[in-house]
C-alpha cells in the first residue's frame, strides 16, 4: 500500500518511507491512499493485542519491506495488557491503556515506532536522529522506546514547568541516546519547532531526522490495534458495537479510534474530551477552525491549541457538514476535572488521571441525557504520574507501579533551550554532543 500526503502534493510514498521521513515533503501528513476493509469474523483466530494487531495491520503493511516482520514487531512492541474493564452494570467501561512501561497509552505507539525503525536502521551508515515534541507522555514513551537502541538517537523537546514534576523527571531520566530539552514556550511551540527542523532540506540532509509525534504513522497505526481488540472483546460478547468516549489534544488517539471505525470494526460511536482548549468543541459546535495559543491545565498532556492531526481528520471527512455531524467534541474545564476525580473516588473508589477524568465527565452527561448503550472511557495515563493534582483531590496517596517507581528512582537531566528554531538547529547539528 501506498501513502499519501493529506495536502495532496507530494509523491506517493511507501510506508517505510513514511515511517522514515514523519512529515511529508509538503508538510503534510501521511495517509494511507485507501482503506482495507474488515469484518470481525476476519479477527476469529486473534485472541491476544498483538494477534489482532498483525491481522488489521496487515493490509496498511502489503508490499513493503517490512511487512515480513510485522508479526514480530507486534509481539514485541504489545506485551503488556490494554484491558476493558467495567465501571458499573450499566454497560460503563474503562479502557486502561497506562499499563506499559511508562504508564501512559503512549508506549503503544511508541514502542511500535521503534520496533519498526530499528529494523529499518538495521546496516544503515548514518545515525537517525528522532526529534519529537510532548506536552507530557509522549516524550518518555518515546525516549523509553528508543533507549539504546543502536543507529537511533532521540531529542524531546517540552514546555517548561507545564508537565508534572513526574513526567519531567521521566523525560530527563533516560541519558545515553536520549537526550531532553526543556523549551521556553508552550507546546505548540514545541510541536511548531519540530515540524521546521523536519521540513529543512539542508538540516536533513546534514543530519536525518524523523518524528516520533502522533503524526507518525508508527505511531498512529498501531494505536487502532487497542480499539480493535475492546471493540472486538465486547462483540464477541454481545453482538453489539462499542462507543468511545477519547480524551484528546493532538487528536491522535482519537484519529486512530476513527480509522479502525472506518475499517470496519465494531465501533459505534466516537465522543472526544478535551480540556479548556476549546478548537475543537468550538469546531464542532459550528465555528470556525481556529487554532490559538493553548491554555494551561490540569490535564496538561492535551494543552493543544492547534491539533496536528485535524489535517487526517479532514482527510477523512472533507466536509465540514458531515465531519460536524460524525461527532461531538466538549470541553472540560479544571473545576469540571478536580469534581469528577473527587467525586468518583468518594462514591465508586475509582481513580482517574485528569485526562482519563475528562471523558469521565463526559460520559456522565451522556448518562444523564439519556444515552445508552455500551460506552467506553479511554484511560490513558496511570493517576500516579499526576500525584500533585489527583492525591489532594482523594485524600491519600497512589501507589506507583513498578515500572514507574524505577524510572523515578533515577537522576533527571534536562537542558534549557529558547523556543526559537535557530537554537534548535545549532543544538541538533551539535550532534554526538547529545
Amino acid at each position: 500500500m501506498n501513502y499519501l500526503s493529506t495536502r495532496g502534493k507530494s509523491a506517493p510514498a511507501s510506508l517505510s518511507a513514511a515511517i522514515a521521513a514523519g512529515l511529508a515533503p509538503d508538510g503534510g501528513l501521511y495517509v494511507p491512499a485507501e482503506l482495507p476493509k474488515l469484518r470481525p469474523e476476519d479477527f476469529a483466530d486473534c485472541e491476544s493485542l498483538a494477534q489482532i494487531a498483525t491481522c488489521l495491520l496487515t493490509p496498511f503493511f502489503a508490499g513493503d519491506a517490512l511487512a515480513p516482520e510485522l508479526a514480530a514487531i507486534c509481539a514485541e512492541a504489545l506485551d503488556f495488557p490494554t484491558p476493558l474493564r467495567a465501571l458499573d452494570t450499566s454497560g460503563s467501561f474503562v479502557l486502561e491503556l497506562f499499563h506499559g512501561p511508562t504508564a501512559a497509552f503512549k508506549d503503544v505507539g511508541a514502542r511500535f515506532l521503534a520496533a519498526c525503525l530499528q529494523r529499518q536502521q538495521a546496516g544503515a551508515t548514518r545515525e537517525l536522529t528522532i526529534v519529537v515534541a510532548t506536552s507530557g507522555d509522549t516524550g518518555a514513551a518515546v525516549a523509553a522506546a528508543f533507549h539504546r537502541l543502536p543507529g537511533l538517537r532521540v531529542l524531546v523537546l517540552y514546555p517548561d514547568g507545564r508537565v508534572s514534576p513526574r513526567q519531567a523527571h521521566q523525560l530527563g531520566c533516560f541519558g545515553d541516546n536520549i537526550a531532553a530539552l526543556r523549551v521556553a514556550g508552550n507546546f505548540d511551540d514545541c510541536q511548531q519547532l519540530v515540524k521546521q527542523a523536519l521540513a529543512d532540506a539542508e538540516l536533513q540532509s546534514l543530519r536525518p531526522l524523523s518524528s516520533a509525534n502522533s503524526i507518525s504513522l508508527g505511531r498512529l497505526l498501531p494505536q487502532m490495534s487497542y480499539y480493535a481488540a475492546a471493540s472486538l472483546q465486547h462483540w464477541r460478547a454481545t453482538g453489539h458495537s462499542l462507543n468511545f468516549v477519547i480524551p484528546t489534544g493532538n487528536l491522535g488517539n482519537a484519529v486512530a479510534a476513527i480509522l479502525a471505525r472506518s475499517c470496519g470494526l465494531p465501533i459505534g460511536r466516537i465522543a472526544l474530551a478535551t480540556n479548556g482548549n476549546r478548537v475543537l468543541p468550538d469546531f464542532f459546535a459550528g465555528g470556525d477552525y481556529l487554532p490559538r495559543a493553548s491554555l494551561a491545565t490540569l490535564a496538561n498532556a492535551m494543552d493543544v491549541g492547534a491539533p496536528s492531526n485535524f489535517e487526517r481528520l479532514r482527510w477523512l471527512y472533507p466536509e465540514a457538514t458531515r465531519l460536524r455531524t460524525a461527532f461531538e467534541a466538549t470541553a472540560v474545564d479544571d473545576a469540571a476535572i478536580r469534581a469528577t476525580i473527587h467525586d468518583n473516588h468518594r462514591q465508586h473508589g475509582e481513580t482517574f488521571c485528569p485526562h482519563t477524568a475528562t471523558a469521565v465527565h463526559v460520559l456522565e452527561q451522556l448518562r444523564a441525557r439519556d444515552e445508552t448503550g455500551a460506552w467506553a472511557v479511554v484511560a490513558t495515563a496511570h493517576p500516579a504520574k499526576f500525584e500533585g493534582v489527583v492525591e489532594p483531590l482523594i485524600g491519600g496517596g497512589i501507589t506507583l507501579p513498578p515500572t514507574l517507581a524505577a524510572l523515578l528512582a533515577r537522576p533527571s537531566h534536562a537542558e534549557p533551550l529558547p523556543a526559537e528554531y535557530p537554537a534548535l538547529r545549532a543544538r541538533l547539528l551539535a550532534g554526538t554532543a547529545m
